[in-house]
């Protein structure tokens, strides 16, 4: 079947489908492309660390712009920007671990790169999606992330052992540029004059930019000004922001140190692993998209509300991701950790049917700005949780100089598990399902 019948809205989910999911075999593929080149130069666990953590600081700083351009530019355009500059940064720099600068200045603008596309892409669903396909118009799109992890988990450590690690950034710059065309060429806005579902749902025409020769008097509502104030003031976007922190600190730990604590904890080397060290990441992938069809599921059969499906999904996603979190130092083999590091991370996605889509609920005119502000805490989660890590294995090494006793990992394992336990509690306690920026 042609794409071009297939409904633009679904050529639109499946193009931020494909965007996340190499957005993720880059993170990834740093990671593994990285800690090989590193090792090689006997570079120290804190000093990776500090490494892995760099991207995120970029990441950090251009969350709240990416929702500000995409807001007033709009997504689609933003997107494309930020794909092609990541996508050629990674094609230029020299994966040499002693350049150190270089390294750093590179991750930092792949991080600035990266951190506008995620508030541009809830801005553009935001324009195309109708509430009753929200939650797994979400769920597919960011199930892209646990896909393109798990990819690069499979196929990149094979890259880096027959081809070296500069091959990584090489093929994950193809990856972007064919990514770049194919939304060039099919991605577009809702038409303003056949965008019924738009008017009627308080998305897509209204959430435009528009050009002032263009604007009407039904249009006046693109002037008003970003609620700033009262958005850093709510309780409800307070809520999405601490879980999403949680989320990301718990996904990074993992996607960042699982390999390492494989390595070096249990002994096995990632190339010797097969298809079992994707797991996790596959894991996600399925029980993202499953938590979003439950969503939308019981709200459109009305069983439940939009706030209480929220709750409950989120809940449910982070309470149990807490016990198989705590559970991983505790089992002593390669198939334990993987079964338990893959319970952690699916119902970790199973959560943001809850707490991800819940920017959509509450300020659909605002979901990229929303969706910036929680994002820069999840990546404050990446800065802190990494590089934390580096610093807790490094004390570590005081009493187990090889960190070959999962004893060691301990901390690293707790941390995100009591987090999520916490941050369950605030989504209960403070957020909602109702829309409440206009």
């Amino acid at each position: 079947m042609s794409i071009t019948r297939i409904p633009s809205r679904y050529v639109i989910v499946i193009l931020t489908f494909m965007c996340t999911c190499v957005c993720y075999i880059e993170r990834v593929g740093f990671s593994i492309a990285y800690t090989v080149a590193a090792d090689n130069e006997g570079v120290s666990q804190s000093s990776k660390g500090t490494i892995l953590s760099t991207f995120y600081y970029g990441y950090a700083l251009s969350q709240i712009p990416g929702g500000w351009a995409a807001q007033k530019i709009g997504g689609r355009r933003v997107l494309l920007l930020s794909f092609i500059l990541w996508s050629l940064t990674s094609a230029l720099v020299p994966l040499d671990p002693n350049r150190v600068i270089t390294l750093v200045i590179a991750r930092l603008l792949v991080g600035i790169a990266q951190g506008f596309i995620f508030p541009s892409i809830h801005t553009v669903l935001a324009q195309w999606v109708p509430p009753h396909e929200r939650s797994r118009s979400v769920s597919l799109t960011t199930s892209g992330m646990y896909l393109g992890a798990a990819m690069g988990m499979l196929l990149l450590p094979s890259l880096v052992k027959f081809k070296g690690p500069q091959s990584v950034f090489l093929f994950e710059s193809c990856l972007g540029g064919i990514w770049c065309v194919l939304w060039f060429k099919f991605a577009s806005d809702p038409p303003r004059s056949n965008h019924p579902k738009a008017a009627a749902s308080g998305f897509g025409e209204s959430l435009l930019p528009v050009k002032d020769g263009q604007r009407t008097k039904n249009e006046k509502v693109s002037k008003i000004k970003i609620p700033w104030g009262k958005i850093f003031l709510s309780l409800p976007v307070w809520a999405i922001v601490v879980n999403n922190f949680t989320f990301h600190y718990a996904l990074y730990v993992l996607m960042n140190w699982l390999p390492t604590y494989f390595e070096l904890g249990l002994k096995s080397s990632l190339q010797e692993m097969g298809s079992s060290k994707m797991m996790p990441y596959l894991n996600m992938f399925l029980f993202s998209n499953i938590g979003g069809v439950i969503a939308d599921h019981v709200i459109t059969k009305k069983i439940m509300s939009v706030t209480k499906a929220r709750k409950v999904l989120n809940s449910v996603g982070f309470v149990v991701a807490s016990v198989a979190l705590i559970g991983i130092p505790y089992f002593k083999t390669v198939d334990g950790v993987v079964v338990c590091s893959s319970l952690a991370s699916g119902f970790l996605a199973l959560g943001r049917a809850g707490f991800a889509v819940n920017h959509m609920d509450i300020a659909p005119r605002y979901a990229g700005i929303v969706m910036g502000v929680s994002n820069t805490a999840g990546t404050l989660a990446g800065i802190i949780g990494v590089g934390l890590t580096g610093q807790l294995l490094e004390t570590a090494k005081i009493m187990d100089s090889d960190l070959s006793d999962p004893d060691s990992w301990k901390p690293v394992f707790f941390i995100p598990g009591l987090l999520c336990v916490l941050s369950s509690v605030v989504f209960l306690l403070f957020s909602t399902g109702e829309r409440i920026f206009d």
